[in-house]
């Protein structure tokens, strides 16, 4: 039997998860666009006194469009994941982006044709945004499906960054170069995950569940570096078919079957879309997107530009703990620990910020000691709700999308779960705007509320899954354990490997020394 080697199998998830950069990216780069001169005469309005204005509504509509797109695109995954299956969708979905990009790049006035093809873009990242956990929970080692699963979340975070970083050196430049080189460099970005179409095998799970064992085994056997007949693929194999066999016994899986009383597939659901609820009213979009125009208004005497590259990067380097923790610490302790740290942040900064910061547009050489105070430490819990962000609510909750549904019903389940995440990123990023020109700092009060909403909700409802397969996971629902006793619950076939695995090594240990001896 030889010994399973997962180098190719991580190597694929990374570049699968390239799909969370071009999300990433996009965040970043629209929120520095809104600030440039040029995209703001583009694509603002005009004011009496002949000055250009880009008004929080058509802000809003500019950011939200991409959040509408990605929306529609989650849930249309499903049928193109199923019917061409996850290699075909990948592809199918980067070229939607691809021709969004275009359209935004090749935008001269138009804030109708800015927004269209923003939406557009929207479709392949609301897509690729289900179809990324949903690849990589199929073909990740389970051992390390947590951690290929996070560099989802720390791609999204390297592409904010690295767009914050070239918007720093563009944002000087005059004319239309200084928003159109960072938006048109997404054109790359697609490109690169269209290459996969020369690589990328298609999901051992979905070529089996096509009646395609021959394909299934080499990809198996790819993944894993071993010849096609080792025990280890064939052993992978038949553990693949028989847990296909039971979940395809009630026929074609449908939509409503994601909320059937069947192996708890309503509560698996239901807990996938609410972690993707509440991740979104965490806090840490609010400055994705409008930090630039809200942290002009903390009276601070950084740019704009630097305050948002410093966020990036407190955020890639909160995600990469998280490869470690999210299969060391677990899914539950990850989500509470969270909750608690952001909903600390969240309640300092949105108090700070309400009572000592100057009104807007105060001149910065008219501010007092206290209100320049008040703009610091408001910028600090920011930075500090970011990288716990980053580390905790940021990566779990995709983490436990993909891993928490059986075959029959994945590709819908996690649409729905994706699908929620952009319905509200769609109207926090419609909203906040609206929300903050009236109540300013306070907003983060609301994402105090959600956060600590958030810790009673994991606490009553979210399971421990890690370490566990995906048909362990199916056990671990059926068996009704309670929430909080999941961390100590262990499947009923578990012993039995051991057992196997144990008497194995005292049966090489006394070979080797009867050899010895000899």
């Amino acid at each position: 039997m030889g010994i399973p080697t997962n180098h190719r199998a991580v190597l694929l998830a990374v570049f699968i998860a390239f799909g969370g950069f071009l999300f990433g990216y996009d965040i970043g780069v629209i929120s520095g666009c809104l600030i440039m001169p040029d995209f703001v005469q583009r694509f603002g309005e005009q004011q009496s006194d002949g000055t250009w204005v880009l008004s929080s509504s058509r802000q809003s509509i500019i950011t939200s469009l991409l959040s509408a797109g990605t929306f529609v695109g989650a849930l249309g995954q499903a049928f193109t994941s199923d019917r061409f299956g996850r290699r075909g969708s990948i592809l199918i979905w980067s070229a939607i982006f691809t021709v969004g990009t275009a359209i935004q790049t090749g935008t001269v006035r138009s804030i109708v044709q800015i927004t269209i093809g923003r939406f557009i873009a929207g479709l392949g990242v609301g897509a690729l945004s289900a179809i990324v956990p949903l690849y990589n929970g199929e073909t990740a080692p389970k051992a390390m499906r947590g951690m290929l699963l996070v560099l989802y979340q720390l791609q999204i975070i390297v592409g904010i960054f690295l767009s914050y970083m070239i918007e720093i050196g563009t944002h000087h430049l005059d004319g239309s170069a200084s928003w159109r080189i960072p938006v048109g460099l997404q054109l790359l970005w697609g490109f690169i995950l269209l290459s996969g179409i020369f690589f990328l095998p298609e999901s051992p799970r979905h070529l089996l569940g096509t009646g395609r064992e021959d394909e299934a085994r080499r990809v198996v056997s790819l993944l894993n570096s071993l010849p096609e007949d080792d025990p280890v693929v064939i052993e992978t194999i038949e553990e693949l078919e028989l847990g296909i066999r039971a979940e395809n016994e009630g026929g074609k899986a449908t939509w409503a079957e994601c909320f059937s009383t069947r192996n708890m597939l309503w509560k698996r659901t239901m807990n996938g879309m609410m972690l993707q609820f509440i991740q979104q009213l965490n806090g840490q979009n609010f400055y994705y997107y409008y930090g630039d125009t809200f942290f002009q208004s903390a009276g601070t005497s950084l740019d704009p530009y630097n305050i948002q590259a410093i966020l990036g990067g407190v955020s890639v380097v909160g995600t990469i703990p998280a490869l470690y923790l999210i299969e060391t610490w677990g899914r539950r302790n990850s989500l509470l620990t969270g909750s608690v740290l952001e909903a600390t942040c969240s309640i300092i900064a949105g108090l700070v910020g309400h009572f000592m910061l100057a009104p807007k547009g105060t001149p910065a050489d008219q501010l007092t000691p206290s209100q320049k105070t008040g703009g610091d430490v408001l910028i600090a819990f920011a930075v500090l709700h970011v990288f716990s962000f980053s580390i905790f609510w940021g990566p779990t909750p995709w983490v436990y999308l993909g891993e928490s549904f059986p075959l029959r019903v994945r590709p819908k389940a996690i649409a729905l779960g994706s699908a929620t995440n952009w319905l509200w990123n769609f109207l926090l990023s419609f909203f906040s705007p609206r929300i903050a020109e009236k109540i300013g700092p306070l907003i983060l009060l609301i994402f105090f509320g959600m956060l600590t909403f958030g810790f009673v909700y994991v606490y009553l409802f979210i399971p421990e899954t890690k370490g566990l397969s995906l048909e362990e996971v199916d056990e671990l629902y059926r068996s009704g354990v309670k929430p909080w006793n999941s961390p100590q619950w262990r499947p009923s076939e578990k012993h039995l490997h051991e057992k196997t695995n144990t008497t194995t090594e005292v049966r090489e240990v006394t070979e080797k020394g009867d050899d010895e001896s000899a």
